[in-house]
């Protein structure tokens, strides 16, 4: 439910969200290869791969950098050896622990590895070739709302 000021925009749902991407060859092999993402391309419109066929967004929040440096580093700091991320983006995932190793075989970087968060997520974060804070995740209670949804 979404509680607007009375003259407020009334926001219906996430209608897109992705990387700008910089590197095409390193964001084509995250997205399209190690995630398999269905992404299509349109003629005409050279680098631009999309999908309208994936499933919504379950969680959108505003995560201050802070909390976001906490989660991974264990620190409110976040390194700065590291590029700050401007977004975040988390993919639930059928198999988590695969999905982490493959990310290790396809030679990505990780914050965090298969971390248990209090709330029961468990996480693997990463950055995207485009300094995205990423994440592969196993979320079991955005999946039981999922089923609930389905059943009903």
């Amino acid at each position: 439910m979404q509680t607007n000021l009375p003259d407020g925009i009334r926001v219906l749902f996430v209608a897109g969200f992705g990387p700008v991407v910089a590197d095409r060859a390193k964001s084509d092999k995250l997205y399209r290869k190690v995630l398999a993402l269905p992404l299509r391309h349109e003629e005409g419109y050279e680098g631009y791969w999309h999908s309208q066929c994936m499933e919504g967004v379950k969680h959108f929040a505003l995560w201050p950098l802070d909390k976001a440096a906490l989660s991974c580093f264990g620190e409110s700091a976040w390194p700065a050896h590291l590029p700050v991320p401007q977004a975040w983006l988390e993919l639930d995932v059928e198999d988590i622990a695969s999905a982490t190793r493959i990310l290790e075989q396809n030679g990505y970087a990780l914050l965090t590895r298969l971390k248990e968060e209090p709330w029961g997520q468990t996480v693997t974060r990463f950055l995207s070739p485009e300094g995205m804070l990423m994440a592969l995740t196993h979320t079991p209670f955005l999946r039981e709302a999922a089923s609930a949804e389905e059943t009903a």
